[in-house]
């Protein structure tokens, strides 16, 4: 009829939307989220294990292409990333590129700790140049959840006035 009001069925604005790849349900505000990108079950295993003892509530893609949905509807808080997750040899970290590209109110939310084989646990000179927090060398792994919990408690003192601004009033 053509004097009919539409019904919530049939003005349904997210019918487009597919939300599936959400990597949470409802999270608290105040959760702290980690995403993890490491296809080794071991390295996997010990690092989601230490990071759930810190208090974060995990994900992990199993591809690089999941980890780019995920951070579609979620900025997470730390993301860990194996320097050849999901790549062939010599190829982009298609992850690490993407975060190259964030802009800089949302990059700076996030503390990106790189696993690698090759570069130094720490190694800040490194880790600027591959545009990460940290690097955790896999060698040292089984001391990851002491390494994160002091890196992780000065990266939150060095940046907690813009954080606390960007909570306020969103992107500065």
């Amino acid at each position: 009829m053509p004097n009919e009001k539409p019904t919530a069925s049939t003005n349904n604005t997210d019918e487009g939307l597919d939300y599936s790849s959400r990597p949470f349900g409802y999270v608290n505000p105040d959760s702290k989220t980690a995403m993890i990108c490491e296809q080794d079950p071991v390295i996997r295993d010990k690092v989601s294990n230490a990071i759930k003892k810190i208090g974060f509530e995990v994900v992990q893609p199993a591809t690089f292409k999941d980890a780019l949905k995920y951070m579609r509807f979620h900025v997470f808080d730390v993301i860990l990333v194996n320097e050849n997750f999901n790549t062939g040899i010599w190829e982009v970290n298609n992850i690490l590129k993407y975060l190259e590209n964030l802009n800089m109110s949302a990059r700076r939310q996030m503390f990106v700790v790189l696993i690698s084989a090759i570069y130094a646990t720490m190694d800040s000179m490194q880790a600027y140049n591959k545009s990460v927090n940290m690097i955790i060398n896999k060698s040292e792994i089984s001391d990851i959840e002491n390494i994160l919990k002091q890196a992780l408690s000065e990266h939150n003192d060095f940046y907690y006035l813009l954080k606390d601004n960007i909570r306020k009033y969103g992107n500065v």
